[in-house]
């Protein structure tokens, strides 16, 4: 009558009708009550009961036994939002409800050290959609190991930035004309499978750059040079965060602990010839139809990075599968993503800690091998307890490439990954230390891997107390800070963002969309127009105030020194130094600084000290987190004594030099001499101390120092902090 109905057991697995064996004239007959329950009619000795006992028995061991090939239909994209809402409420979550035979306790053993490293399926699909919803706001796409939701010591992040204002073409015939856009054809090279030269066909209209210094004219035709465009990238290129320095490393931006990288490439929307026949090949079940379709409509990338055995050639651009292998990785079930994790930390532990073998293999080497067993095998050979001969089925894999040093890409397999690195002269001994791994069996992986130097990690478990702390770290470590400079595009962006928000089934990741609407309130409000009439002045700081008390929300204090900055362009001089007053209270040695790439003992312990596991993250980072406030170009809210420090880009300025700089600033106003000199002293020791202060922050804070001096009448010391800023450009 409520237009509600209660699913059945013999309705969902389909038990409705089965052979009877009885002797009677009239067949027992099953059929579904007014309340949803089961009627069985003509059931004179209750033989039909015990019959549909053993059918449905019968069809949950089925199901039990093919349990991955159900999920894997089911669900082709485990990252997905329904795919994470299914574990959620999965009744088996958290058990180990895997049949553990009482001889293979060393499986069990394996698997449960795994999980404590690697984390449940459930922490690895909200660090897998986490970086999903990353990519959709920002104007770049994350691979590498975080991206794929394997957390490991040492696990980087590669971000690939994209240029989004040109079209890569693989057929010059396809095109329409007339041709508005600036376009690219993809003339794929024969003798360098895996790679291809960027022909340029037209110079479009609207472009950020002149396109033509960065490419060189052949007998052929006017082709992209790899070097030039790397180069004018990095020119060009702002920083994601204001607290990282980011250095040149080889073609790519990176960080002093090389635990980022940032890679410049164009992406085709065409899938390249030569991989054409990798989505018709024979296979089993997987990748699914679905995964396949996905892969094939978004293309590939083209990479500035040539083959490892030419030095010179500056027109070949390496054809990337990125996306494609995120989209792989992410179809997997836990089983296959537990032994990618066991790979890696083979890898590691083992492989390379022989210094005669130590770099040549690499973790893409070992994920080539895993796509490949997963497509040769049946998808429910990937079981739990038959986790050690699916990392034994990848080693033979390995094994065999290293004794022909032949590779094959997954995607086209005429590209050797070992060409010019992996050769006669060096795979021998490299052979025997696979072959001894497999000697070891899983009692030797289990002693080489699972020491107590490799369990210093902290592990995920199934502890909640250790796990959030695992997740939050890994947000804070990737959530960026930078501000975007086109309102249009933050408007787009906070309209995507709280859509996001909305859909998403994790609370942990609807707060993360909070944090990025936080974010972009912040930029929004400081590009606002500025107003002539006092209708229209108080109809913007109406928007201004909405903006920034959103922006309150992405930490415990860079929200409320934005929101003191513009009390003081706005004279409110008071309200301004009451803030400052709050943000000195909450800027405590024991906060949690976002945006940093590593994060130590200490920094942990301080966080478990302030939070609990059942707070909400943003709750959690209002509480626990600092960060430094970043003004962007020409910002009206900065005050007018630090105008020239925005006049050609953004700034970033660490919290608490700000908040002192407000301080001085506002009792320079208000002509308080003492107040002033204190606040100009404190000024003074926190930079002195680098207290919150970054490698990158330290020029700004020295010139917000040397700004104050000279404000205040004393321009030797001024001068001074002017030529120690100077020094650390």
């Amino acid at each position: 009558m409520d237009g509600m109905r209660k699913i059945t057991y013999w309705e969902k697995y389909a038990v409705k009708r089965f052979p009877y064996r009885g002797q009677r004239r009239y067949t027992p007959c099953i059929y579904q009550s007014f309340d949803g329950g089961i009627i069985i009619s003509n059931d004179v000795f209750g033989l039909t009961i015990r019959q549909f006992e053993r059918t449905f028995t019968d069809c949950l061991n089925k199901r039990k036994k093919h349990e991955q090939w159900i999920l894997n239909l089911r669900y082709p994209d485990k990252s997905s939002n329904e795919y994470i809402e299914y574990l959620q409420n999965c009744t088996d979550f958290n058990k180990d409800h895997y049949p553990w035979t009482g001889i293979n306790f060393k499986g069990k053993y394996l698997y449960e050290h795994l999980v404590n490293i690697v984390g449940s399926e459930i922490d690895i699909r909200t660090r897998q959609r986490l970086f999903i919803i990353h990519d959709k706001i920002q104007s770049h796409i994350t691979s590498g190991s975080l991206a794929e939701g394997i957390d490991l010591p040492g696990s980087d992040e590669d971000i690939m930035c994209v240029v989004d204002t040109v079209d890569v073409v693989r057929n010059v015939q396809n095109i329409t004309y007339p041709i508005e856009r600036t376009t690219l054809f993809m003339d794929t090279d024969n003798d360098h499978p895996g790679f291809a030269k960027l022909r340029l066909i037209s110079e479009g209209q609207n472009v950020k750059y002149d396109f033509k210094t960065i490419c060189e004219s052949t007998k052929t035709g006017v082709f992209v040079s790899v070097q030039s465009f790397v180069n004018d990238m990095k020119k060009n290129y702002s920083p994601m965060s204001t607290s990282i320095e980011l250095y040149s490393h080889g073609p790519c931006l990176s960080d002093k602990e090389q635990t980022i990288d940032i890679a410049f490439c164009f992406k085709s929307k065409c899938f390249p010839y030569p991989a054409i026949p990798w989505s018709f090949r024979h296979r089993n079940q997987w990748p699914s139809t679905n995964v396949m379709d996905k892969i094939i409509n978004y293309g590939c990338l083209l990479v500035a990075i040539g083959p490892r055995i030419i030095s010179n050639n500056q027109f070949l651009w390496r054809i990337s599968f990125s996306m494609a292998e995120k989209q792989l990785v992410h179809s997997f079930n836990f089983t296959q993503l537990l032994c990618y994790g066991l790979l890696k930390l083979t890898l590691k532990h083992i492989i390379n800690k022989n210094d005669d073998v130590k770099d040549l293999l690499c973790s893409y080497f070992l994920k080539t091998a895993l796509f490949w067993v997963s497509e040769e095998v049946d998808i429910d050979t990937f079981q739990m307890p038959k986790l050690f001969n699916c990392f034994s089925l990848c080693l033979n894999k390995l094994i065999l490439w290293v004794d022909s040093c032949y590779c094959p890409n997954y995607f086209i397999p005429e590209q050797n990954m070992y060409r010019g690195k992996i050769t006669p002269d060096n795979n021998q001994i490299l052979l025997h230390v696979l072959d001894g791994i497999l000697l070891g069996g899983i009692e030797g992986l289990i002693n080489n891997i699972f020491s107590t130097q490799s369990l210093n990690h902290l592990s995920i478990s199934k502890n909640s107390d250790i796990s959030f702390i695992v997740k939050d770290f890994l947000f804070y470590r990737t959530c960026g800070t930078s501000l975007g400079t086109d309102i249009l595009d933050c408007y787009s962006a906070l309209e995507l963002t709280d859509s996001l928000r909305k859909s998403e089934s994790s609370a942990f990741l609807s707060d993360s969309c909070i944090y990025r609407s936080a974010l972009i309130s912040k930029s929004i409000a400081q590009q606002l127009p500025k107003t002539m009439t006092i209708n229209e002045k108080y109809n913007i700081h109406k928007r201004i105030h909405k903006h920034l008390q959103n922006g309150i929300k992405a930490d415990a204090v860079s929200g409320w020194l934005l929101y003191a900055s513009f009390y003081y362009v706005t004279g409110q001089y008071e309200v301004a130094l009451k803030l400052t007053d709050y943000v000195l209270l909450r800027s405590t040695p024991d906060m949690v600084y976002i945006g940093l790439f590593k994060y130590d003992e200490e920094d942990i312990h301080h966080y478990r000290q302030n939070v609990h596991h059942s707070v909400s993250l943003n709750a959690k980072m209002k509480i626990s987190t600092v960060n430094g406030v970043t003004y962007l170009k020409h910002s009206p809210l900065i005050p007018e004594e630090l105008q020239l420090q925005v006049e050609n880009s953004s700034k970033g300025i660490p919290p608490v030099v700000m908040t002192h700089c407000l301080r001085f600033l506002c009792y320079n106003r208000l002509r308080d001499i003492s107040n002033r000199q204190h606040a100009l002293r404190d000024l003074h020791l926190t930079v002195e101390n680098c207290y919150f202060i970054g490698a990158a922050d330290q020029s700004i804070s020295l010139t917000i120092l040397g700004i104050c001096y000279d404000l205040s009448g004393d321009k030797d010391n001024a001068y001074q902090c002017y030529d120690e800023a100077l020094q650390c450009t």
